[in-house]
Parts: C-alpha cells; sequence; structure tokens
C-alpha cells in the first residue's frame, strides 16, 4: 500500500470506529471511482454517490470523497447490494462500481487482506449507472405541525382536516391499493 493510499485507509478506519471487510469494499470502491472519473474530494455536489447499501462501506466514501447526507450527495437507494454509483456534475460522467462478492472459504481477515489488495478489476465490476445523475439538492421552508407544535420541511408536511401535520402526527388513509 504506497503511503497516501495508507493514509486515506486510516482516515476511513478512524471515522468508521474499526477496520473490517465492508469498509475496505467502501474505501476501494472510491479508488474505483477516483481513476475511473478522476475524482477529488467534494467540498459541496461535485460529486454525487447513490449507495445501494447503509453498510460500512459507505462510511469511507463519506470519509474519503466526502459524500455525505446532510449535503444531499449521498443518496440511499438501500437494495442490500455492495453496489455505488459515482457522478461528477461538472462533466454529468457516472459509473455504477458492483462488488463481485466475498470468498466463503476466506476468514474475515483473510477477506480483509484480499479486498485491499487485490486489482480493482478483480473484485468490481464496472456498469452504466441505473440512475439518472440527480438534482442538487433543495432547501425547503419549515412548516409547524399544528398538533405537535414541531417544525418539518413543507414536502414533508401533510395536510390532514384542514391542519398542517408532520410525518409522525399524519394518519396515513389507505385502502390497500396503489402500494
Amino acid at each position: 500500500m504506497t503511503w497516501e493510499k495508507e493514509m486515506l485507509w486510516k482516515k476511513a478506519a478512524k471515522f468508521h470506529g474499526h477496520v473490517c471487510p465492508g469498509l475496505a469494499i467502501g474505501f476501494r470502491a472510491c479508488e474505483a471511482a477516483v481513476k475511473k472519473l478522476s475524482l477529488r474530494f467534494s467540498h459541496d455536489e461535485e460529486i454525487v454517490c447513490i449507495a445501494e447499501n447503509d453498510a460500512c462501506g459507505v462510511d469511507a466514501i463519506q470519509a474519503i470523497l466526502g459524500c455525505s447526507a446532510g449535503k444531499g450527495n449521498l443518496i440511499f437507494k438501500d437494495r442490500g447490494k455492495q453496489a455505488f454509483t459515482f457522478f461528477r456534475r461538472d462533466t454529468n460522467q457516472g459509473i455504477r462500481i458492483v462488488f463481485r462478492g466475498f470468498n466463503e472459504n476466506r476468514s474475515r481477515e483473510e477477506n480483509l487482506q484480499y479486498i485491499l489488495s487485490a486489482d480493482l478489476d478483480e473484485i468490481f465490476e464496472y456498469k452504466e449507472p441505473k440512475d439518472k445523475l440527480p438534482n442538487m439538492a433543495r432547501i425547503f421552508r419549515s412548516l409547524k405541525c399544528e398538533n405537535c407544535g414541531e417544525m418539518a420541511a413543507e414536502h414533508r408536511i401533510r395536510i390532514l382536516e384542514g391542519k398542517f401535520l408532520c410525518l409522525d402526527c399524519y394518519e396515513d388513509y389507505s385502502r390497500g391499493w396503489g402500494r
């Protein structure tokens, strides 16, 4: 591992709290995305990542590439897959990076070392994005829920009997169709 790569790995591990194969998957997915799209750390929304899981690897993406839910450039589309789509806003380029899977005959430590040292093309498949580049994050005004009194983003408010209600206070009405 090069000195720079080792420093980034330590940064991801510190952010995540421990070292594990899942973190290594996200770490190497970042490396692949950097190589394929010539990415740099995203200070705003220059890069967007759509993560198809909510697992350990997502922490590496936050630490290494600067994608975060708070900035609106880390989007969860949880499918339980070790797959990440990265976009560059300035070029509209994107790539979907899919982990090929673990070797069940290896120990956890052996899988970790394999993921960290294997050729990127050996551990990942590269595909066209399934999704389009998402719009930039929007800031919504807040409205007060007329039941609990808490503020909620305007696009998350529902109206029931003429009252503005947050999603926690709103009782959804469904008779089973359309779902």
